[in-house]
């Protein structure tokens, strides 16, 4: 048995362990103080290895917004995930890239992505993202994507700035374009 034997209100060990599990999870992966009894140096170690799992898992999900981002996209995920809990790595993307949409920080090829996505299944921020069943319509960063009977087309890539022959200038992906006359 748990509890006072007279029924009092004094806290179960179980009480007890699970609030230090909930502080511990939340220390790992919310951002939330350390619990006390934890090392600091251990907990952040761990803290950054579970973000760098869960960036490796995002970039699974949204591989064009790893690749537009490219060196950028551990410090990029890491800084935007380090005070959000995981909502799975479809949605931890997707909520990423509307953040970059946003800040107008979207790469070409992650705005292509994200305007597929967007076409294809309804998300509203909060739910589990569900396939459309009526035509619809994804734009992001200038790409635009059309979804007619489950089918998606990108009519409209992301505009990239082209450079010229020989000036060796990176495009906003980030690769660099080279136009011959």
């Amino acid at each position: 048995m748990t509890g006072t034997p007279e029924g009092g209100s004094a806290p179960t060990p179980r009480v007890g362990l699970a609030e230090r599990q909930a502080e511990l999870v939340a220390a790992l992966v919310a951002g939330g103080e350390p619990p006390a009894g934890f090392a600091p140096g251990p907990l952040a170690a761990t803290r950054a290895a579970l973000l760098r799992k869960r960036a490796g898992e995002v970039a699974r999900h949204w591989p064009l917004l790893a690749a537009g981002l490219g060196a950028r996209w551990s410090t990029a995920f890491a800084e935007w995930a380090a005070r959000r809990p995981t909502c799975g790595s479809l949605r931890d993307g997707w909520d990423l890239a509307r953040a970059l949409r946003a800040q107008q920080a979207l790469p070409p090829a992650a705005a292509d992505e994200l305007a597929v996505r967007e076409a294809r299944l309804r998300y509203d921020g909060l739910r589990a993202p569900r396939p459309r069943r009526a035509p619809a319509v994804g734009r992001a960063g200038g790409a635009v994507a059309l979804q007619i009977a489950g089918r998606v087309r990108l009519l409209r890539p992301a505009p990239r700035l082209s450079t010229r022959a020989g000036d060796g200038l990176p495009d906003a992906a980030g690769s660099e374009l080279w136009i011959s006359d």
